[in-house]
Protein backbone atom coordinates (compact mmCIF):
# COMPACT_ATOMS: atom_id res chain seq x y z
CA UNK A 1 0.00 0.00 0.00
CA UNK A 2 1.15 3.51 -0.82
CA UNK A 3 -0.03 6.93 0.29
CA UNK A 4 -0.09 9.42 -2.58
CA UNK A 5 -0.52 13.09 -1.80
CA UNK A 6 -1.77 14.83 -4.94
CA UNK A 7 -1.79 18.62 -4.88
CA UNK A 8 -2.35 21.48 -7.29
CA UNK A 9 0.54 23.90 -7.43
CA UNK A 10 4.12 23.00 -8.20
CA UNK A 11 5.91 25.97 -6.67
CA UNK A 12 6.47 25.39 -2.97
CA UNK A 13 8.47 27.47 -0.55
CA UNK A 14 11.58 25.61 0.62
CA UNK A 15 10.25 25.22 4.15
CA UNK A 16 7.13 23.44 2.84
CA UNK A 17 9.19 21.00 0.79
CA UNK A 18 11.54 20.37 3.73
CA UNK A 19 8.63 19.87 6.14
CA UNK A 20 6.88 17.40 3.87
CA UNK A 21 10.12 15.55 3.12
CA UNK A 22 10.91 15.29 6.84
CA UNK A 23 7.65 13.48 7.63
CA UNK A 24 7.65 11.40 4.45
CA UNK A 25 11.14 10.14 5.36
CA UNK A 26 9.85 9.01 8.76
CA UNK A 27 7.17 6.78 7.25
CA UNK A 28 8.02 3.07 7.22
CA UNK A 29 9.10 1.41 3.98
CA UNK A 30 5.87 -0.58 3.88
CA UNK A 31 3.82 2.64 3.99
CA UNK A 32 5.56 5.13 1.70
CA UNK A 33 4.19 8.66 1.39
CA UNK A 34 4.86 10.50 -1.86
CA UNK A 35 3.90 13.94 -3.10
CA UNK A 36 2.92 14.68 -6.66
CA UNK A 37 2.50 18.39 -7.27
CA UNK A 38 0.47 19.05 -10.40
CA UNK A 39 0.62 22.24 -12.41
CA UNK A 40 -2.44 24.40 -12.22
CA UNK A 41 -4.21 25.41 -15.43
CA UNK A 42 -3.08 28.49 -17.29
CA UNK A 43 -5.18 31.29 -15.84
CA UNK A 44 -6.59 34.41 -17.35
CA UNK A 45 -8.61 37.30 -15.99
CA UNK A 46 -11.60 35.98 -17.89
CA UNK A 47 -11.51 32.60 -16.11
CA UNK A 48 -14.10 32.30 -13.36
CA UNK A 49 -13.60 30.30 -10.16
CA UNK A 50 -15.90 27.46 -11.23
CA UNK A 51 -13.92 26.92 -14.43
CA UNK A 52 -10.65 26.98 -12.49
CA UNK A 53 -11.95 24.38 -10.01
CA UNK A 54 -13.23 22.19 -12.86
CA UNK A 55 -9.87 22.27 -14.70
CA UNK A 56 -7.93 21.57 -11.49
CA UNK A 57 -10.37 18.77 -10.67
CA UNK A 58 -9.80 17.10 -14.04
CA UNK A 59 -6.05 17.21 -13.50
CA UNK A 60 -6.34 15.72 -10.01
CA UNK A 61 -8.79 13.01 -11.11
CA UNK A 62 -6.44 11.98 -13.92
CA UNK A 63 -3.54 11.66 -11.43
CA UNK A 64 -5.34 9.28 -9.04
CA UNK A 65 -3.80 5.81 -9.24
CA UNK A 66 -6.12 3.11 -10.54
CA UNK A 67 -8.16 1.40 -7.79
CA UNK A 68 -6.96 3.87 -5.13
CA UNK A 69 -9.16 4.97 -2.27
CA UNK A 70 -9.65 8.72 -2.57
CA UNK A 71 -9.47 11.07 0.40
CA UNK A 72 -10.30 14.66 -0.52
CA UNK A 73 -9.05 17.36 1.83
CA UNK A 74 -11.89 19.81 2.21
CA UNK A 75 -12.88 22.19 4.99
CA UNK A 76 -16.45 20.85 4.65
CA UNK A 77 -15.21 17.31 5.32
CA UNK A 78 -15.13 15.32 8.53
CA UNK A 79 -12.77 16.43 11.27
CA UNK A 80 -11.24 13.58 13.25
CA UNK A 81 -8.86 13.27 16.15
CA UNK A 82 -5.60 11.34 15.93
CA UNK A 83 -7.09 8.11 17.28
CA UNK A 84 -9.84 8.10 14.63
CA UNK A 85 -7.33 8.91 11.90
CA UNK A 86 -5.19 6.01 13.13
CA UNK A 87 -8.24 3.72 12.94
CA UNK A 88 -8.90 4.96 9.42
CA UNK A 89 -5.25 4.34 8.47
CA UNK A 90 -5.44 0.80 9.88
CA UNK A 91 -8.52 0.16 7.72
CA UNK A 92 -6.74 1.49 4.65
CA UNK A 93 -3.78 -0.80 5.36
CA UNK A 94 -6.11 -3.80 5.72
CA UNK A 95 -7.71 -3.01 2.37
CA UNK A 96 -4.31 -3.22 0.69
CA UNK A 97 -5.34 -0.47 -1.75
CA UNK A 98 -3.32 2.64 -2.37
CA UNK A 99 -4.74 5.85 -0.92
CA UNK A 100 -4.77 9.11 -2.88
CA UNK A 101 -5.03 12.16 -0.62
CA UNK A 102 -6.13 15.06 -2.80
CA UNK A 103 -5.53 18.76 -2.15
CA UNK A 104 -7.09 21.26 -4.51
CA UNK A 105 -5.86 24.72 -5.31
CA UNK A 106 -6.79 27.98 -3.64
CA UNK A 107 -10.24 27.94 -5.32
CA UNK A 108 -11.21 24.69 -3.56
CA UNK A 109 -12.31 21.31 -4.88
CA UNK A 110 -14.46 20.62 -7.90
CA UNK A 111 -17.75 18.82 -7.24
CA UNK A 112 -16.74 15.88 -9.48
CA UNK A 113 -13.75 15.29 -7.23
CA UNK A 114 -15.87 15.44 -4.10
CA UNK A 115 -18.24 12.89 -5.63
CA UNK A 116 -15.31 10.58 -6.50
CA UNK A 117 -13.94 10.78 -2.95
CA UNK A 118 -14.40 7.86 -0.60
CA UNK A 119 -13.92 10.21 2.33
CA UNK A 120 -13.91 14.01 2.78
CA UNK A 121 -11.41 14.94 5.47
CA UNK A 122 -11.17 18.32 7.18
CA UNK A 123 -8.00 19.17 9.07
CA UNK A 124 -9.72 22.05 10.83
CA UNK A 125 -12.63 24.45 10.54
CA UNK A 126 -9.93 27.02 9.73
CA UNK A 127 -8.96 27.52 6.12
CA UNK A 128 -5.28 26.66 5.78
CA UNK A 129 -3.10 27.72 2.86
CA UNK A 130 -3.05 24.71 0.54
CA UNK A 131 0.78 24.65 0.61
CA UNK A 132 0.77 24.27 4.41
CA UNK A 133 -1.79 21.45 4.19
CA UNK A 134 0.88 19.28 2.54
CA UNK A 135 3.00 19.40 5.69
CA UNK A 136 0.04 19.01 8.05
CA UNK A 137 -1.26 15.92 6.23
CA UNK A 138 2.19 14.31 6.22
CA UNK A 139 2.61 15.00 9.95
CA UNK A 140 -0.86 13.70 10.83
CA UNK A 141 -0.34 10.49 8.84
CA UNK A 142 2.98 9.93 10.58
CA UNK A 143 1.36 10.63 13.95
CA UNK A 144 -1.47 8.15 13.19
CA UNK A 145 1.04 5.48 12.12
CA UNK A 146 3.02 6.16 15.31
CA UNK A 147 -0.06 5.66 17.43
CA UNK A 148 -0.91 2.37 15.71
CA UNK A 149 2.64 1.12 16.30
CA UNK A 150 3.12 2.45 19.85
CA UNK A 151 5.95 4.62 18.59
CA UNK A 152 7.35 7.09 21.17
CA UNK A 153 6.21 10.03 19.00
CA UNK A 154 2.68 9.54 20.24
CA UNK A 155 2.63 7.81 23.59
CA UNK A 156 0.21 9.10 26.21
Amino acid sequence: MRLHLLAIGQRMPGWVARGFDEYAARMPRELPLTLRALPGPARSRAMDTATLRRLEGRSLLAAIPEQALVVALDEQGRAVDTRRLADRLAGWQQSGRDVALVIGGAAGLDEALRERADWLWSLSPLTFPHMLVRVLVAEQLYRAWSLLNNHPYHRA
